[in-house]
């Protein structure tokens, strides 16, 4: 049995930029991507705490250390720069892989940089 779990998450990045006229995708900083185990051109789901909006697209690389999260192409209608985002990505996992399987947790302060990472999330409690 194949299952998919989270591989990464990007936990509340402020989107910087929204490019209509750009040809596609999420412009994410390298180092975040890098620090997040996130491919270029790999597949994002984006959930827009800001508007509620949810959509998929793809990585590709802006500049390391300038912080940018650039919405671009027609998700650019879905998220406004200001807006508070969670970037996920996921891959499939055999049940044993599963069972030993961490995500990479990233968290940043305003300015998107790197506050501290996770392997987990914490037990929500009641």
């Amino acid at each position: 049995m194949e299952l998919s779990l989270l591989k990464s998450k990007l936990h509340r990045v402020t989107v910087t930029h929204a490019e209509l006229d750009y040809e596609g995708s999420c412009a994410i900083d390298d180092n975040l991507l890098r620090i997040g185990n996130i491919r270029e051109y790999e597949q994002l789901h984006i959930y827009n705490i800001t508007n509620g909006e949810r959509f998929s697209t793809y990585a590709i690389r802006a500049e390391a250390g300038s912080g940018i999260i650039s919405i671009n192409g027609a998700a650019a209608h879905k998220a406004s720069t200001g807006d508070l985002i969670i970037i996920c990505t996921y891959a499939s996992f055999a049940e044993a892989e599963a069972n030993l399987h961490k995500p990479q947790l990233v968290y940043v302060d305003s300015q998107n940089h790197v506050t501290h990472t996770a392997g987990q999330i914490a037990v929500q409690a009641a």
